[in-house]
């Protein structure tokens, strides 16, 4: 049974409120799993059944098995580092194999954090306030090697965002203790992402779509496509001008003389910024 997964707002900066519980934001993708006739279905976020690609998660510890729906992110701990690593969860996410599959439950396993239950035993959850959902998920679900709930603690946002920057993880979720699961005002769930930051220069656009190329420190660092004002489009295109070097099919090229603060996730292993946001001209 599918149910579609509340959305976060976001924020800035962390904060502390007796009226919000606070939870790591685990760098993974969003995950509900539903059991229902004693089979367990598991769906994205965007409604892609993605069962078969998980089969280490069909074993939920919860002692009635009958009905349920969790929601959650699952994850890959990266073996070398032990820290979370999104893009082995991708990887995960995109074997098509069989054989390549049973594999990577020895060789590349996931993790499921659990943060909500929204139907159990038949009933829906969803009305109830979400304080009463942790707590019935406290009682029914315990963890084994591959299903945990996911931790959390009240009214003191800034300490916990302070201690997973220590860690380099994702960032921190708030989410009001009141608050039901198919409710959605602006500040019912938060995030507030623990961003990087660079200057990097800008070194070309594409032709059919908005896009800028970006470097720094002489190495392509991928795309900067999203946030970025109408206002510095038109700044950009208008120094631009007297800045081109060159085109091909896809890029226009320029000069690497237009430099640009940005905010973004992580560094890929390949050296690119995952999901770079614009912040400012740099002068």
């Amino acid at each position: 049974m599918l149910l579609p997964p509340t959305q976060l707002d976001e924020r800035e900066k962390p904060f502390d409120d007796e009226r919000y519980i606070f939870e790591p934001k685990i760098n993974g993708h969003r995950l509900t799993l539903s059991m229902e006739g004693g089979a367990v279905r598991l769906y994205t976020r965007h409604n892609h059944d993605v069962t078969r690609q998980y089969p280490e998660l069909y074993n939920v510890p919860i002692e009635d098995n009958s009905d349920f729906v969790l929601d959650g992110e699952v994850a890959c701990i990266n073996p070398e580092s032990g820290s979370i690593d999104f893009e082995l969860v991708m990887e995960r996410l995109t074997l098509k194999k069989p054989m390549q599959i049973r594999e990577a439950i020895t060789l590349l396993p996931v993790h499921f954090f659990v943060f909500d239950i929204l139907r159990y035993k038949g009933e829906d959850l969803r009305g109830w306030p979400l304080v009463e959902r942790k707590k019935l998920l406290r009682e029914v679900l315990c963890a084994n090697n591959y299903i945990s709930p996911l931790m959390s603690v009240d009214n003191t946002g800034v300490s916990l965002f302070d201690a997973i920057q220590g860690k380099e993880l994702e960032g921190i979720v708030a989410k009001k203790k009141v608050s039901k699961y198919f409710d959605q005002p602006e500040d019912n769930w938060i995030k507030i992402i623990n961003y990087n930051y660079a200057v990097v220069q800008i070194v070309g656009y594409r032709k059919n779509q908005f896009g800028w190329l970006l470097e720094y420190r002489g190495k392509n660092v991928g795309i900067l496509d999203v946030a970025v004002p109408s206002a510095h489009k038109n700044a950009f295109f208008g120094v631009s001008k007297v800045l081109l070097t060159g085109e091909d099919r896809n890029f226009v090229y320029v000069k690497p003389q237009i430099n640009a603060r940005v905010k973004f996730r992580s560094w890929t292993r390949t050296g690119l910024l995952r999901k770079p946001v614009f912040v400012e001209f740099v002068v």
